[in-house]
């Protein structure tokens, strides 16, 4: 009874002990109904949120199956209090639905099981304020223009609503894999023959688009989480070809829009008539339509309007995919709620928002649907697999000092900054003479310094999308060996070959920040199948407080940080580097150092 890895707290942490033989078992069952919130390296900390409890219920998980994980892990009793909060939580996922009016077109209802639960709602201000309106002691009337308010709301106050109020159906547009044939579903080849080369979608790929739809197959809201590198745009592009109708594909930068584009001419029967662009460089309007959300945020002046908002009314669309979801910018929100009566698809390696507002994709996109481990995907060799390095620099002296009277700020961007890491920068790409390496940062100061000591391409948000794609293409092709990229390459580039990504800086303790750099790294490698991800930090200092937040995301997915040090004046040592990695040095020769 004593023998196991959690303590289960009545405040609704977890703790899990690391070094336990069962911790790795006990991880994977937590993720699915928990979030890490800490993670020393003695015991992790796990909460349960209402939102993680009911994401889980979205996905099939009961009360009681949560709590027999719980009793199954739990080194001492779990407090019944604790058990019967969170089957008072869970049950919640349910209780509240949303339907259709039988007889008013612009009114819809909420429909409670218990007659007390609906009195208690309909006294809240914020609902009359809405426009619930109570018709029948389990049911009220709300304007259906008010649909993704009425969801936000009842989220916030604890009381989830599922929508089964339907959806407009768009515009139909014939979408068929490439050589498919609409009349039989078989497949050919441009001469009418058998195609032994057709495209199909992994068994994983296929769960997860057919998890999108609701019971009876329509197809309706919700989020799908894989890592990088896992076909989410291939998964998004079956939902289209599910629905056959005009879909709206938002994305977070036009790089993104231009491999959806590319994807889909690839894998589609659509022509590139049928497929628009709508970017700061082009604005195209067509059945399909790939747009940034930058672009749907621009204003021209301070108080001007967002003008390409209207994107979402000018067609009949049946899909909007909202891809790299957990960067949907607020005024996205306002117009998802909007347009609650579309279905809405959301695609994400990670759920986690560095502003708190999980619960709005929640409400306005819908629940998580499916999500693949990161690890379940690498050990089925889908996905490489990565060691995670986290070199502690020390900081010269005179630096140290400046930082006793900084503010906290310029505290952390002096250690972010620490010139001692590009010492530690130029071994790492000598140690690493034959990979394909990406160097990532925040601060383009140091970028450039690091730049013009290894005589690298520099990218930057200041650089045309064309330039960009211009080096992106020379890294793909081998050409260049080494980038040097700022936050512009966090998000949405397909750089296949990178096998080493050596973080020198970051967004303060962004969680999703770290897991898509190291998403940069997972296309499945030739060989072992294995890439290197180093983190460089600046020891004693604030940037290192800061990382171990950016690390829990990905400690929760089951990577593992080996740290080693830099020895002053920030020189590794060899053997550990070699011991780490498992490296043969060829003919027994040093790497060369600088």
């Amino acid at each position: 009874m004593h023998n196991k890895p959690c303590i289960v707290q009545r405040d609704r942490t977890i703790l899990l002990e690391t070094a336990h033989a069962d911790a790795e078992i006990a991880r994977v069952q937590l993720a699915q109904y928990a979030d890490l919130i800490k993670s020393p390296s003695s015991f992790h900390t796990y909460r349960l949120t209402p939102l993680s409890l009911w994401n889980a219920a979205a996905g099939g998980m009961t009360a009681e199956a949560i709590c027999s994980s719980l009793r199954s892990l739990s080194r001492w009793d779990v407090p019944a209090a604790l058990l019967e909060e969170v089957c008072q939580l869970v049950g919640r996922y349910g209780q509240l639905s949303l339907l259709p009016h039988p007889t008013l077109d612009r009114s819809l209802l909420l429909s409670s099981h218990e007659e007390d639960l609906m009195q208690e709602l309909i006294s809240h201000r914020s609902l009359k304020e809405i426009g619930v309106r109570l018709i029948s002691p389990k049911e009220a009337e709300v304007p259906s223009d008010r649909r993704g308010l009425l969801k936000q709301e009842m989220t916030r106050l604890g009381y989830p609503v599922l929508d089964h109020a339907g959806y407009m159906d768009g515009q139909y547009l014939n979408i068929l894999w490439r050589g498919e044939k609409s009349d039989s579903g078989g497949l050919e080849d441009s001469n009418g023959g058998s195609n032994d080369q057709r495209f199909q979608l992994r068994d994983y790929q296929r769960k997860a688009a057919d998890s999108f739809r609701d019971v009876g197959g329509e197809g309706g809201n919700g989020v799908l989480v894989l890592p990088c590198g896992a076909g989410k745009t291939v998964i998004g592009i079956a939902a289209m070809r599910d629905l056959q109708c005009e879909t709206l594909i938002l994305t977070s930068n036009t790089t993104s829009v231009r491999q959806w584009i590319a994807e889909l001419l690839q894998k589609t029967s659509l022509s590139a008539e049928e497929i628009g662009e709508y970017s700061g460089q082009r604005k195209e309007v067509r059945p399909v339509t790939v747009a940034t959300y930058h672009i749907l945020t621009h204003r021209q002046g301070k108080g001007d309007e967002q003008q390409h908002m209207k994107l979402f009314n000018e067609r009949r669309w049946g899909l909007i995919i909202y891809d790299e979801v957990h960067l949907l910018p607020a005024p996205v929100f306002r117009a998802t709620a909007d347009i609650q009566a579309t279905r809405r698809l959301g695609l994400t390696a990670t759920l986690v928002r560095e502003d708190g507002r999980e619960h709005d994709v929640f409400s306005l996109i819908g629940p998580k649907r499916y999500e693949m481990p990161w690890k379940r995907l690498e050990e089925q060799g889908w996905i490489a697999s990565v060691d995670c390095t986290e070199i502690k620099v020390p900081l010269p002296d005179e630096i140290r000092a400046a930082c006793e009277t900084a503010g906290k700020r310029d505290q952390y961007r002096l250690a972010a900054e620490n010139p001692s890491k590009l010492r530690v920068i130029r071994q790492l790409v000598d140690f690493h003479k034959d990979a394909q390496t990406l160097i990532i940062g925040q601060y383009l100061d140091q970028l450039h310094a690091i730049a013009e000591e290894l005589q690298a391409p520099l990218i930057t948000g200041q650089m045309t999308q064309d330039q960009r794609n211009e080096w992106y293409k020379a890294f793909r092709e081998g050409t260049v060996r080494v980038l040097v990229v700022s936050k512009v390459a966090n998000f949405a580039v397909d750089l296949p070959d990178a096998s080493v990504a050596i973080e020198v800086s970051g967004s303060y303790g962004s969680r999703q920040e770290e897991a898509q750099r190291l998403g940069r790294l997972l296309r499945p490698k030739q060989g072992e199948n294995r890439a290197y991800f180093y983190a460089l930090v600046t020891e004693e200092s604030r940037e290192e407080m800061f990382a171990i937040r950016r690390q829990l995301f990905l400690i929760e997915q089951g990577y593992e940080y080996h740290a080693i040090q830099a020895n002053p004046p920030a020189i590794l040592d060899l053997a550990s580097m070699r011991h780490t990695h498992r490296l043969q040095i060829p003919d027994g020769k040093e790497a060369s150092w600088r």
